[in-house]
């Protein structure tokens, strides 16, 4: 795995003042453990939460500095942490770190996790000071054995050094920290999902409202938030408001920096730290280098396989949530894929529907039935057996499983590419219809929302 903030001339260093995430990180790749990381001024930040700061201060300054949610969903993480219950009286909470990190191409968190352990640690310390929660969680994805190797060996540092457990830093604040291994389903990044898995429960979403803030792990107030979103918290807490929201482009409505990065046939797939407003050219030829010679770009997907597809003309838009929007889909977790002009886009859909359709957790209707039936007609098309009538049924799929249609945002993230292949390369999908279907009425008829 790559992972550099230099340019491709190493013109841009890391430093503390333009990459709050990655500047510690070790030329090696190796971990840094406390005594590096409490000499990189890893821990002040916690040090001075617990001094200097109220639970309430550090709430409103996380709110203040514009902090989103970096797992997908992109929710301000400030008025998240302001849902969990005022009342003194509820003194059992819980802290879950979303770290099941299962969206196809997309790698950031594991990064974080197997070099900067202790980043995530004092994240979560920071945030469970705020939100009073006496007992935390990582949930993290089962195939990543080396960030629970390295999570759990920074947790016992952490304790030896009387920064997790009993009375930290002297304040009577107790705070339990444990990493918890998933048993391997797409489904657990949704975060009830997460918390009927920790239970013991089938992975399955839950109905919200009620949510998590008020009936969450056992029926307590629970906060979930994704790893690189805890990560930014010291940061914000030692360095301030105005600093963060500085290191965005000119431009962006999202504030400070988010790790993004570029897998296909690049020149340089990897990941960076990067300001929020940077454009997808300059992501894409700057720091990935381009196509690699004999490869053409395609298409591209901002943000992991859940996001729609884009072709190379949308590259100038700004590397943010609206940025993206602009151009028809989402900036999700911000790692693009390159799309070269060698892939058959009917394939390409084929694969990524087979993968969600078998990660479905089978709760609702349209997700159960819908990614399958999406799978087999693109399975069809894929084989030259399509039929007349078939485009047009999967494009009533992504319309009957779009937002505000299933239990949750699962179908919706998995149509979304369905459906911008289809507005792009809609010939890649006629030219899988049958020669013999093509004068026979269409047996599979649109499905019309709202009827």
């Amino acid at each position: 795995m790559t992972l550099t903030s230099f340019g491709p001339a190493n013109r841009i260093q890391r430093s503390a003042e333009t990459h709050p995430l990655t500047w510690r990180l070790r030329d090696d790749g190796e971990a840094v453990w406390l005594d590096e990381y409490q000499a990189k001024n890893g821990y002040a930040a916690a040090r001075k939460a617990f001094a200097d700061l109220s639970q309430d201060d550090i709430v409103q300054t996380v709110k203040d500095a514009g902090l989103k949610g970096r797992g997908g969903a992109g929710f301000p993480t400030g008025v998240k942490w302001g849902l969990m219950p005022k009342d003194e009286s509820i003194n059992i909470r819980y802290l879950l770190c979303n770290a099941d990190e299962m969206e196809p191409n997309t790698w950031k968190d594991r990064m974080l996790m197997e070099q900067l352990p202790h980043l995530l640690i004092e994240g979560m310390l920071i945030s469970a000071r705020a939100l009073k929660t006496y007992r935390g969680y990582i949930f993290l994805r089962g195939e990543y054995t080396t960030a629970a190797k390295h999570l759990n060996r920074a947790v016992e540092e952490a304790k030896a050094a009387g920064l997790l457990g009993k009375n930290i830093l002297g304040s009577g604040f107790d705070f339990e920290l444990f990493v918890h291994t998933g048993a391997g389903r797409y489904i657990c990044g949704e975060e009830t999902a997460l918390i009927n898995s920790l239970e013991g429960r089938r992975a399955n979403p839950r109905s919200k409202p009620p949510f998590p803030a008020a009936v969450g792990v056992w029926g307590k107030p629970t906060c979930v938030n994704n790893v690189e979103t805890l990560c930014n918290v010291p940061a914000i807490i030692g360095d301030g408001v105005d600093w963060y929201k500085s290191l965005a482009r000119e431009g962006s409505e999202d504030m400070g920096t988010k790790l993004m990065g570029f897998s296909g046939k690049v020149k340089n797939p990897g990941l960076w730290e990067l300001p929020f407003g940077i454009t997808g050219r300059e992501l894409f030829e700057d720091y990935a280098g381009g196509m690699r010679d004999g490869f053409k770009l395609k298409a591209w997907q901002p943000g992991g396989a859940g996001t729609g597809f884009l072709l190379p003309e949308h590259l100038d838009a700004q590397m943010y949530a609206g940025g993206i929007a602009k151009v028809g889909t989402r900036m999700g977790t911000g790692l693009a894929m390159a799309v070269d002009d060698s892939v058959n886009m009917v394939s390409l859909l084929r694969n990524m529907e087979e993968f969600f359709s078998r990660e479905s957790c089978g709760f609702c209707t349209p997700c159960r039935d819908g990614l399958p039936w999406s799978v087999k007609l693109l399975r069809a098309l894929e084989n030259g057996e399509g039929q007349a009538g078939d485009i047009e049924t999967l494009l009533g799929l992504v319309g009957f499983l779009g937002p505000g249609k299933t239990f949750c945002a699962h179908a919706p993230g998995a149509v979304e590419p369905l459906g911008s292949a289809i507005k792009y390369f809609r010939p890649e999908f006629e030219a899988g219809i049958a020669p013999s279907s093509a004068v026979v009425p269409p047996l599979a008829r649109p499905i019309v929302i709202g009827a």
